[in-house]
């Protein structure tokens, strides 16, 4: 059984894919899902929002040079979980040791569902892992 009280912000530049990601959660029965397509927003919500989020999941594309995104997602009190995608190792910089379980770099241009549910299992403990759910696009 999913919690469905946890909070998840999906960031990326193209509506379909933080459409397509945000499907995927909502198959696996979670439905607070903010989708935000800059930088700004998402800085915004997570620096002023006055509420954390469980699981930010973003395209490393999104920060670019104008954050240090691994050390913004490990540092930052208001992000429990992180799963960076498309983050090729030569763009992104080491994890830090504090984050080492916060975060997890995919270079898959977008995540899968398997790989959400991998991602599921460390963010909601109560979730068991029971393989792959049906494929349906």
């Amino acid at each position: 059984m999913s919690n469905k009280a946890l909070r998840i912000l999906i960031a990326d530049e193209q509506h379909f894919q933080r459409m397509r990601i945000e499907r995927l959660f909502n198959r696996l029965d979670y439905y607070r899902v903010v989708p935000v397509q800059n930088l700004a927003e998402l800085l915004t919500l997570v620096d002023y929002g006055g509420v954390s989020f469980d699981l930010v999941i973003i395209n490393a594309a999104l920060a670019g040079e104008a954050l240090n995104l691994v050390g913004f997602l490990a540092d930052n009190p208001q992000v429990h979980h992180a799963l960076v995608y498309n983050g090729e190792a030569a763009t992104l910089s080491p994890i830090p040791v504090s984050g080492r379980r916060k975060i997890q770099i995919i270079e898959a241009a977008l995540p899968d569902l398997p790989c959400i549910q991998r991602a599921m299992t460390i963010v909601d403990p109560r979730l068991p892992f029971v393989g792959t759910v049906n494929s349906v696009s």
